[in-house]
């Protein structure tokens, strides 16, 4: 009876194993108890009904384990404090267990949907591995189940927790064991058969045993150094084929918001009540963006499926902020709470730990009621005067400053760090400066792009310039503050002035600097209130913009000084091999030379237009077409700035060829109609601008079809734009060097 124990028992434990592998990464041990559970109750079973026939254990087991796996899902339900009933719970883990679990943050918490698949999992290994074991007495192939869900805990695993060499270990000790137990006893199994075939009996066990010696032998000698070179990779992390939850555009930029909600200062967005140390105002964070490309602010976050406990330690000196959040108007996906948040209940949430931000996944709904606890992370203003500013790699991201920064946003940048050499002092410098100089209104239009900040610095008073929501305030801090070497973000919240409902006047931006040693900094360029702003020429005159250096003309040919030499009289310049043969010889020489030049000029260049048109995925070759786009629109001698978006240069382009086309057909015998409409756009250039906008904000999702489109597009452009030219221009179109040196 010991003997036949062994088997089941040592299934048991193999499979309790895999649990233990997985719940390396998970929080507690709750995962563990319920594998080992599913495995131990799925050997009972097919133990107890051993005497049924085999066609009837199966079915008998299955119901067995939703009965199991039903309450395990009430007690990780419980167990995570989840709201809702037991069959929305249950549903919800049923269609989301297999995303989720490999979405999760880490620690996972055993919730539902995170302990659903191992538990079924380790029930069907308990069950093959027992039916196949104890009723066929195959013991290897029974423990091929176990295995296989012993490996997938550890790929699960991947990078994310230590190796598992003493579970391995172990789990190879269960089956050496359950190997040597289930042998049949007795010795020699053909002592029994007649003489005439207990010969023939033997030796094919004994080259059936030394086949399989040779093909263990033969395999750890193949494999044995591959495997053993490998042990110190990095394993692979599954994790990074499942693609987290994703946010719409209205979240992944929630900055765009503040001037709606500033038109809107009564509407109610939360009711909020804080239990906190000290007293006085809180401030909720909604969003962090940290990424900027000279166009729009985006959050820019990975989010990972979390539980009610965030990871991350809690900063010394950190007050802890209890606050019961429930949501009236606000809506999206993004969850305010202060930061930075350590446990959440009452909502499932997503969570990016490098920004803290979270989101609700689902969507928020009027009535949500959650609990949120923050660690609210004490300032020490007497490190800032000293402090530095952190470089590197590490923090690359918000230091990045996107091209095509209006050269008046640089000096001035220039001229606030001139005179202040700290950190502090520089982020100091530029908050004086904005709130000294500028006025905070409510029905500023929202837009915080390179022309937007531009307009607001230094756009006329009268015209509307000079004034803006916080959100021109902290987008132009944050810029300039990267033009000056600070490490900046924005940041997105609200006021909550204690209990009670937090409206959309609560609502406003502010960015932060990051110092080293101390961390994340707040500053408020917001102007303080009943003051006048002084203009900005009192502390600032920008100077006026240079031309583009295609603008600049080129300086033309003077005639010599002196004149050239008279003939002596009664001898031409052809006697005795004067200078006529050597001015011959020169001049076709400099032609060949030039012809040379010319042909090389054009060959480079159609070289470059094959490889911007014809190279490259889709959004690269859409790209391409833009450039070959913006060189005609420079050739015709309209360059165009970095300051104007696609649609705004597609429109510049279409004018300049109706300017062109206009005026060549003005210069032609009259009886032909004129084709210069200038709101006419006869080779799709709203479409070329469009396809390069689907190319910045949305990569990937150009077709093959989509860049042929471009290429025409801009080829007809071009052709069209160099017909329009004086023949003497049409022929030195495909030979200047411009585009070949020009700057992208």
């Amino acid at each position: 009876m010991l003997r036949a124990a062994v088997v089941p028992v040592t299934l048991v434990a193999a499979i309790g194993l895999a649990g233990v592998a997985l719940d390396r990464v998970y929080a507690g041990d709750l995962l563990t108890r319920l594998v080992s559970g599913a495995a131990l109750a799925a050997v009972l079973v097919s133990v107890a009904a051993r005497r049924l026939p085999s066609w009837q254990v199966a079915p008998l087991s299955v119901a067995a384990m939703l009965g199991a796996t039903a309450w395990s899902v009430r007690l990780a339900a419980a167990h995570a404090d989840l709201p809702g009933g037991f069959l929305d719970v249950t549903a919800d883990a049923a269609a989301n267990a297999v995303p989720r679990l490999l979405t999760a943050m880490i620690p996972v918490e055993p919730a539902p949907d995170t302990v659903l698949v191992p538990v079924v999992a380790a029930w069907l290994a308990g069950l093959a591995g027992a039916e196949v074991a104890l009723r066929a007495g195959r013991v290897l192939l029974g423990f091929l189940p176990a295995t296989a869900l012993y490996a997938g805990a550890v790929y699960v695993v991947g990078p994310n927790a230590e190796p598992a060499v003493g579970s391995s270990v172990v789990f190879a000790g269960l089956v050496a064991l359950a190997l040597a137990a289930g042998r049949t006893p007795g010795g020699d199994p053909a002592a029994g058969l007649p003489p005439a075939v207990r010969g023939p009996v033997r030796a094919r066990a004994t080259v059936v045993a030394a086949a399989g010696v040779a093909v263990v032998v033969g395999s750890a000698a193949l494999l044995g150094p591959a495997l053993a070179g490998r042990i110190d990779d990095r394993p692979v992390d599954p994790r990074r084929y499942v693609p987290p939850p994703r946010v719409e555009s209205l979240d992944e930029n929630p900055l765009i918001r503040i001037s709606g909600w500033a038109l809107e200062p009564q509407q109610k967005l939360l009711d909020v009540s804080t239990r906190a140390p000290g007293e006085g105002p809180t401030t909720i964070r909604l969003a962090v963006l940290s990424d900027y490309d000279g166009v729009t602010w985006r959050v820019g976050a990975t989010y990972r499926t979390a539980g009610r406990v965030l990871p991350g330690g809690d900063p010394q000196a950190a007050d802890t902020v209890r606050q019961e959040i429930t949501v009236a108007g606000l809506t999206g996906r993004l969850l305010p709470a202060v930061a930075t948040p350590r446990t959440v209940d009452g909502a499932r949430v997503a969570y990016d730990p490098q920004s803290g931000t979270l989101i609700r996944p689902e969507g928020l709904t009027p009535g949500l009621r959650y609990t949120v606890t923050s660690a609210r992370g004490r300032l020490d203003v007497n490190l800032l005067a000293t402090a530095d500013v952190p470089a590197g790699a590490q923090v690359a991201r918000v230091l990045r400053v996107p091209d095509g920064t209006p050269e008046r946003l640089r000096r001035l940048a220039t001229h606030l760090a001139e005179e202040n050499g700290a950190p502090y002092a520089r982020a100091a410098a530029v908050e004086q400066f904005l709130a000294e100089h500028y006025r905070l209104v409510a029905d500023a239009p929202s837009g915080h792009a390179y022309p937007n900040l531009e307009f607001f610095l230094f756009g006329p008073r009268g015209g509307g310039g000079q004034r803006g929501t916080s959100e021109q305030f902290a987008a132009a801090f944050a810029v300039l503050g990267r033009l000056t070497g600070l490490p900046t973000r924005v940041v997105v919240g609200f006021t909550a002035r204690g209990d009670g409902p937090v409206r959309a006047a609560d609502a406003y931006a502010w960015p932060e600097v990051l110092f080293a040693g101390v961390g994340w900094v707040p500053f408020d360029p917001r102007p303080r209130p009943d003051t006048a702003p002084r203009p900005v020429e009192d502390d600032f005159r920008p100077a006026p913009p240079s031309p583009p250096p295609s603008e600049v003309p080129e300086p033309t040919a003077t005639p010599p000084a002196t004149p050239p030499a008279a003939t002596a009289p009664g001898r031409s310049t052809g006697e005795r091999g004067g200078p006529t043969p050597l001015l011959v010889g020169f001049g076709t020489g400099g032609l060949l030379l030039a012809g040379l030049v010319l042909a090389g000029l054009v060959g480079c260049r159609r070289a470059q237009t094959r490889a911007r048109l014809g190279r490259g995925d889709p959004g690269t070759r859409v790209g391409g077409a833009w450039r070959h786009t913006t060189d005609a629109l420079r050739l015709s001698g309209r360059p165009v700035g970095g300051d104007l978006s696609a649609t705004e240069v597609a429109d510049r382009a279409r004018r300049a060829l109706a300017e062109d086309t206009g005026r060549a057909e003005g210069s032609r015998p009259a009886g032909g109609a004129g084709t210069g409409d200038p709101g006419a756009d006869p080779v799709g250039l709203a479409e070329l601008a469009g396809l390069l906008n689907q190319a910045a904000f949305a990569p990937g999702t150009l077709t093959d079809a989509q860049a042929d489109r471009a290429r025409d597009v801009a080829v007809g452009y071009a052709a069209a734009l160099r017909a329009a030219r004086p023949r003497w221009r049409r022929l030195l179109w495909s030979a200047h060097p411009g585009p070949l040196r020009w700057p992208r």
